[in-house]
């Protein structure tokens, strides 16, 4: 039965169940289950992954891990990107609230009106967040929210931003910009590893904490709330801390699927 799991089903199916199982060996449902548990098999989880192609992936990684690691003196590491299409959605009744034996419910329709787009960088060594709410995400919204950084940024400091590689952020008039700001120094992660940019968590954490089950009735309430929501965190900032070790990542990835 263990060897059989790893195999594929019977049929057009594209994973055993406890059921199927259960069926095709001759026992219990209970039984699958027991086995399965005790063997850690779980064939209902699949885990989702992309494994980067970048003939630079090991130097970037070095380069990214180092500035969170060890960032150079007299400079400030920021983590950027943008959350964009964040939807103002709001629900077409009014939900009930949690009770003892009652989840909290919402309706699985919603009614939407429109949406917005989130910069976002995140001071690795401080934890506080600089956003600015637009409606569009395009070169020229980028330049703005860069040109708020930098205002926000003090002028002995040199800044090395953390980016990926959306067309937007090596736009040419981008380019142009940062060579009118010698001190900032771009660090693109690799291709199809966004993970590694630091930013990200802080986006989770939006969209689990404030946006999941949030009811906007337009987009006003909407960046209002994202706001708030930064203003909040900005009340209790958590540096970022990094803590595994590149080489074992650049070595997973070189074995590749096989890991």
């Amino acid at each position: 039965m263990i060897a059989l799991t790893q195999e594929d089903p019977p049929g057009e199916a594209t994973h055993w169940t406890a059921q199927a199982m259960a069926e095709a060996v001759g026992i219990s449902v209970s039984s699958v289950q027991r086995i399965w548990r005790s063997h850690g098999l779980q064939p209902h989880r699949v885990r989702q992954f992309k494994l980067s192609k970048d003939p630079q992936f090991a130097a970037k990684v070095r380069d990214i891990v180092g500035l969170y690691v060890d960032p150079p003196a007299h400079a400030v590491v920021l983590s950027v990107d943008e959350k964009s299409q964040i939807q103002a959605l709001d629900r077409t009744q009014p939900g009930l609230p949690l009770k003892k034996g009652r989840a909290g419910t919402m309706t699985h329709d919603y009614k939407r009106h429109g949406t917005t787009t989130l910069f976002a960088a995140l001071d690795v060594l401080e934890g506080r967040i600089i956003g600015r709410c637009m409606q569009r995400n395009r070169h020229q919204e980028f330049i703005r929210f860069l040109n708020a950084v930098e205002a926000e940024v003090p002028a002995s400091k040199v800044v090395h931003a953390i980016l990926d590689n959306y067309a937007v952020h090596k736009h040419p008039k981008v380019r142009a910009w940062l060579e009118r700001h010698p001190r900032w120094t771009f660090h693109f992660t690799p291709t199809s590893a966004s993970w590694l940019n630091a930013v990200e968590g802080f986006f989770a954490k939006l969209t689990k904490r404030r946006l999941k089950r949030g009811v906007f009735k337009s987009i006003v309430d909407l960046q209002a709330a994202i706001n708030r929501f930064l203003a909040q965190a900005n009340d209790a900032p958590k540096p970022f801390v990094w803590t595994a070790d590149p080489d074992r990542i650049i070595a997973a990835v070189r074995r590749g699927p096989k890991c």
